[in-house]
């Protein structure tokens, strides 16, 4: 196997013994060596390749713990992209341009239009005409295939276009009611359907009946679809430098099973590490099983939950997900807070203390690490007095659980989590995209427990990121772990609880990720680690705040292969060639 030296850089190994190089050495996939150019030169050989990152910045590539890769992309494989469509004559041009090549009579389904998936600093609202088009508009497209710009969680309320083809094979028309159960559906002055509906009409996280009914009679994404989005999606992960994701939510054996596909096809761009959702809460229709069905899937699904032979494709644990977010009126409160209608809740558990204690239970005695979605302070509370009941039975703190989501947490909470042996993997931009939403439908009393970063760390919890719903920017996520800046506004929720350093921030995107997840052999240029390597125009510990979420990857390796490459870098053949003529 050839070596490869990069030089002309500096190296950020995040391996505290050696935290600066010069320059490192790949071979067979591995990290051999790092530090001094000329040391590392001989190390290298007179016939390894060589790469001269020109006074770029090299890292180690980035973990994301919460990116839902799989299911944004099947979300989108196949879609008509609008997201960056500008006006009413765009998207019927790209709906046009996919009418040509589609059989008439099948559905052609849309992004939304705008910055997924908080669709806060870009929306429909940013189109030249300031609102979706209406079906007769989207007729203009195509009158022979039933047509829906689609709306994707987690903002609700939320809205859709059919045009008129879609109202038919959906079953709408004016003789409908203005409103059905929260789904206004939009009337013109004459009395005919515009096409427009408003409310619960996001793709998933929602469970109003009568979307529902909607959602049964839409197509179901085709594997054909569900592989290219996928891939697609890795592609701009490991644009970003991302080289390794956990998959830990929402994932069913189907997802799983999509994921060995393309690892048996030699497709995988990136690592994974995924776990099985116990009863996956996500999708309509949601019916919760009944409690001996859900013990029997508890060890069905056992026999899958450990597999970490593959490098590149790993199962550890499973999931459990009680309760759902607060944009869609489902965050566990204490006290009445406002739904997406105004109307007063205290939220909704989707799966029944009874199931979460037999999961706490059966994954304590089997040995199995488990990884609980929770989000809010009920949740909290529910789980830690099952989990410390359990643990003084069957301790289970050498296991090192994780917590997922955590974007409220109190001190005294916190502390529990930790006396229990727990891992947290979060994301900043919860705060970024939904402080705003929180402070309006809860209080901003919840504020000071929103995203407590330096909380969790100085009671010694492992801490790691992910992008989840976005931004869909390392980089900002990084930033927005220091700033805890609101999205739409000038509020910054900076607090000595949330506000932590940049190497802290960076820490979470690679060895705190690596130590969550259990996996030494990512997220630092440790000699013997994977040589997931990327490298990036500027140093993201000390170039200035403002423009870290500016960050630039020129190159990014797997396994020290070359998996994306802006084309800025000269190639490492041409380099090899100019070295040795």
């Amino acid at each position: 196997m050839t070596n490869t030296l990069i030089t002309g850089a500096l190296v950020r190994t995040f391996d505290p013994a050696i935290p600066e190089a010069d320059a490192l050495v790949l071979s067979d996939g591995r990290v051999v060596a790092v530090g001094d150019r000329r040391e590392m030169d001989d190390v290298a050989g007179a016939g390894a390749r060589r790469v001269d990152a020109q006074g770029a910045v090299v890292l180690p590539g980035l973990v994301d713990t919460h990116p839902h890769v799989m299911h944004f992309g099947m979300l989108s494989g196949g879609l008509v992209d609008l997201t960056d469509a500008v006006d009413h004559a765009d998207i019927v041009a790209r709906i046009r341009a996919k009418a040509a090549e589609t059989e008439p009579g099948e559905w052609i389904m849309c992004t939304p239009v705008g910055e997924p998936h908080y669709f806060i600093r870009r929306s429909e609202r940013d189109l030249a005409e300031r609102h979706l088009p209406d079906r007769w508009i989207l007729d203009t497209a195509t009158d022979a295939h039933p047509v829906l710009i689609q709306a994707w969680a987690p903002r609700m309320p939320n809205v859709v276009a059919f045009n008129s083809a879609g109202l038919r094979t959906v079953g709408l028309s004016a003789l409908i009611p203005d409103r059905v159960c929260d789904v206004e559906i939009e009337k013109n002055e004459a009395g005919d359907l515009t096409g427009i509906l408003r409310g619960p009409v996001t793709n998933y996280y929602t469970y109003d009946p009568f979307w529902g009914q909607i959602l049964t009679k839409l197509p179901r994404p085709s594997l054909e679809n569900a592989v290219a989005g996928t891939l697609a999606e890795m592609s701009r992960y490991t644009a970003q430098g991302i080289t390794s994701v956990y998959e830990g939510h929402a994932m069913e054996p189907e997802h799983v099973a999509l994921y060995r596909h393309l690892r048996a096809t030699n497709a995988l761009s990136m690592r994974v590490l995924a776990t099985l959702d116990v009863e996956s809460v996500i999708f309509y229709p949601f019916d919760p099983l009944p409690q001996h069905e859900f013990s029997a899937r508890l060890r069905e699904l056992a026999g899958q939950a450990l597999d970490l032979e593959d490098d590149m494709l790993r199962l550890n644990g499973l999931t459990m997900s009680p309760g759902g977010p607060c944009f869609s009126g489902y965050f566990a409160t204490y006290e009445p807070c406002a739904d997406p209608f105004g109307r007063p809740t205290r939220g909704k558990r989707f799966l029944s203390l009874d199931k979460e204690e037999a999961f706490v239970r059966f994954c304590a005695t089997e040995g199995i690490r488990a990884n609980l979605c929770l989000g809010a302070f009920r949740e909290h509370d529910d789980f830690l007095d099952i989990a410390e009941r359990v643990v003084r039975e069957h301790d289970f703190r050498d296991q090192r659980w994780i917590l997922q989501h955590a974007m409220t947490i109190t001190p005294k909470q916190a502390k529990r989590y930790a006396d229990l042996g727990f891992q947290v993997t979060t994301s900043a931009g919860f705060a970024w995209g939904k402080g705003a939403m929180y402070g309006e439908r809860i209080g901003r009393h919840v504020w000071q427990d929103l995203e407590p970063l330096q909380r969790l760390i100085d009671t010694g919890l492992d801490l790691a990121g992910g992008s989840d719903w976005g931004p869909k920017n390392p980089w900002e996520q990084i930033e927005l772990a220091q700033t805890h800046r609101f999205a739409g506004s000038d509020h910054y929720n900076d607090g000595p609880d949330q506000k932590i350093s940049r190497l802290e921030a960076l820490k979470m995107w690679t060895t705190g990720a690596a130590a969550v997840l259990g996996w030494p052999e990512i997220g630092s240029l440790t000699p013997g680690n994977y040589a997931d390597v990327i490298i990036a125009d500027r140093d993201p510990l000390t170039c200035p705040l403002d423009e870290l979420r500016g960050t630039r990857v020129l190159r990014t390796y797997l396994g020290g292969q070359t998996v994306y490459d802006s084309g800025e870098l000269t190639s490492p053949a041409a380099q090899s060639q100019a070295v040795h003529s």
